[in-house]
């Protein structure tokens, strides 16, 4: 077994440490009633670390949303983190930023309802942006509180790390970031979560296309990925006689990775129907069955379970399914 694939045991245990969740509660222990004038603004206005995050605020018009009654979570870039993005961006202020990408790029970083520190836990929860794959779903965050507060993969993968918690407002919370959190492909996305690290590997794959690039670009998105987890490819493994990932036939994974994703199409969950058929980037469909619980059948009538559903991502849409199709 070559080193830079996991085992079969490894795979089993990342998918262990990052179960899928789909949301945040409020730690209602914690209010901030005992600081009426404290608004998240205030806040912020009043630190000169988040100087260049009041100025983006005011010029995407969102100063009176994080200034009134309604809690927010709100992960804050420091000036530091905000001169980081516009550099790597080719900006030189943040006025030069587009009006309407700054406001996404914001909204990006505010999850509602008041979220304490300690009520974080592993798993995805709603972020106010929205990305141009879907207008009623807005884009989805994945948290990873394995070793710390980890925000979309960290910073190497448009993400952040929380550098200080739980900063109280009147109307929410304040958790500093080290990076500003971008538009997450659905790449990122898969990168993010330890538990698509396997896919992640098999998309990487030296001998195939370039799944990355295309899956990470605009061209014929948005996209739909049912992503199996590892528990799912450990299964493929086994289903196969095989002992890593670099046994299975090149045109054999390429045929498979295809099968998972349908293009320029967001297909949420809402819109799936029973005995619906779905055509795939690779050519072949798969069915949708909705009886006793999503689910799909491939070509081979073997039956995945679609267990985590509409994570969100600038260019599409991910579902996570327990077993890896084939075509």
């Amino acid at each position: 077994m070559k080193s830079n694939f996991l085992t079969k045991t490894t795979a089993i245990l990342a998918f262990a440490v990052a179960p899928f969740v789909t949301s945040c509660s409020s730690d209602d222990d914690n209010n901030n009633n005992n600081q009426p004038d404290n608004t998240i603004v205030d806040i912020a206005a009043a630190d000169q670390n988040f100087s260049i995050l009041v100025q983006a605020l005011d010029r995407a018009d969102l100063v009176a949303t994080l200034d009134g009654d309604t809690e927010f979570t709100v992960f804050a870039p420091t000036d530091a983190a905000f001169d980081a993005f516009l550099d790597a961006e080719g900006f030189e202020t943040v006025n030069d930023v587009p009006v309407a990408v700054l406001r996404e790029i914001l909204l990006n970083h505010v999850v509602s309802g008041t979220v304490m520190s300690s009520s974080l836990q592993t798993g995805y929860v709603k972020t106010l942006a929205r990305g141009s794959a879907s207008s009623t779903n807005t884009l989805s965050m994945f948290i990873n509180t394995a070793s710390g507060v980890v925000i979309n993969g960290g910073a190497a993968n448009g993400g952040a790390t929380v550098t200080s918690a739980d900063i109280e407002a009147s109307n929410g919370v304040i958790h500093v970031v080290n990076s500003v959190i971008d538009l997450p492909t659905v790449v990122n996305h898969a990168i993010a979560n330890p538990a698509f690290s396997i896919l992640v590997q098999a998309l990487t794959r030296d001998d195939q296309p370039d799944f990355v690039g295309t899956l990470s670009g605009t061209a014929n998105s948005p996209f739909t990925v049912f992503a199996p987890t590892d528990a799912a490819f450990v299964e493929l493994l086994d289903e196969l006689n095989l002992e890593t990932l670099n046994d299975v036939p090149q045109a054999t994974l390429q045929n498979a990775l295809s099968y998972h994703v349908v293009t320029e199409a967001n297909v949420l969950a809402a819109t799936l129907t029973d005995n619906m058929s779905v055509t795939t980037f690779q050519g072949g469909s798969f069915t949708v069955n909705l009886e006793g619980g999503a689910s799909i059948t491939d070509a081979n009538d073997r039956v995945s379970n679609i267990i985590v559903t509409d994570v969100q991502a600038s260019n599409g849409v991910v579902h996570a399914i327990d077993k890896v199709l084939l075509p």
